[in-house]
């Protein structure tokens, strides 16, 4: 069986997210197992390449959460071997890139979040929190519908209805900062960060810093201003 069972986390009494990730590609499982270890509220419980070991980790470890890369098909696509997230508290995660999502069968989606390979590490940790928290993650099917139809507020006047240090701080999370780096970059603190986001994503109507960035790079491609004042 080729699964690497990770160890316990010793010393901290967090109680961490365990979760199992399977890809084929070593370097997907290499750079997953690099990013989540870096945060003390995930333990990677086992790291599968082949989907045998992964429907077997999960079974038997019962993690809280599973990443199932698109390099194994037969865990993405209904089957009598797919993991069914009704059978269990593991919430399961497609890990898929941007050209694929659109492939991906929509029964394999029921109940289950998505995450696009083409997001960034810090995006990847708060979607994973956020799932860990019993909310389903799952990305507009364009990068250009970022901000869902119907909900309010359209493109075009999205950036009227935000203050310009929320402009300033959708700007950060699009280049990839977390709340801790924005505060030292704007001179304040992360907690006020955090309340400025809940303000932002209200606005919006957006759910995750995810959307949020490629919202942002969306209107900087469409010539919108990205800078704003440092005034608070």
């Amino acid at each position: 069986m080729n699964v690497d069972i990770g160890g316990d986390w010793l010393g901290s009494p967090m109680i961490c997210t365990r979760i199992v990730i399977a890809s084929r590609h070593p370097v997907v499982l290499l750079g997953l197992s690099s990013v989540l270890g870096a945060e003390r509220d995930f333990e990677i419980v086992a790291s599968c390449g082949d989907a045998a070991s992964c429907a077997q980790a999960i079974e038997s470890l019962a993690p809280d959460i599973a990443i199932l890369d698109s390099t194994m098909p037969e865990l993405i696509a209904p089957s009598s071997s797919a993991p069914n997230p009704g059978d269990r508290s593991t919430r399961l995660v497609f890990f898929i890139p941007l050209e694929g999502y659109e492939l991906v069968l929509p029964d394999a989606l029921d109940g289950c979040s998505v995450i696009l390979k083409e997001t960034l590490p810090e995006a990847l940790v708060q979607s994973l929190r956020q799932i860990a928290s019993g909310e389903r993650i799952v990305p507009q099917p364009s990068m250009d519908q970022v901000v869902p139809a119907g909900h309010g507020v359209s493109s075009d006047n999205a950036l009227a209805v935000l203050t310009d240090r929320e402009r300033q701080i959708m700007r950060l999370v699009s280049e990839g900062l977390s709340n801790k780096q924005i505060g030292r970059r704007l001179n304040t603190a992360d907690g006020t960060v955090k309340v400025h986001l809940h303000h932002i994503f209200q606005k919006l109507e957006i759910s995750n810093r995810t959307e949020l960035a490629a919202f942002a790079i969306s209107q900087n491609d469409r010539g919108a201003p990205g800078k704003s004042t440092e005034s608070e």
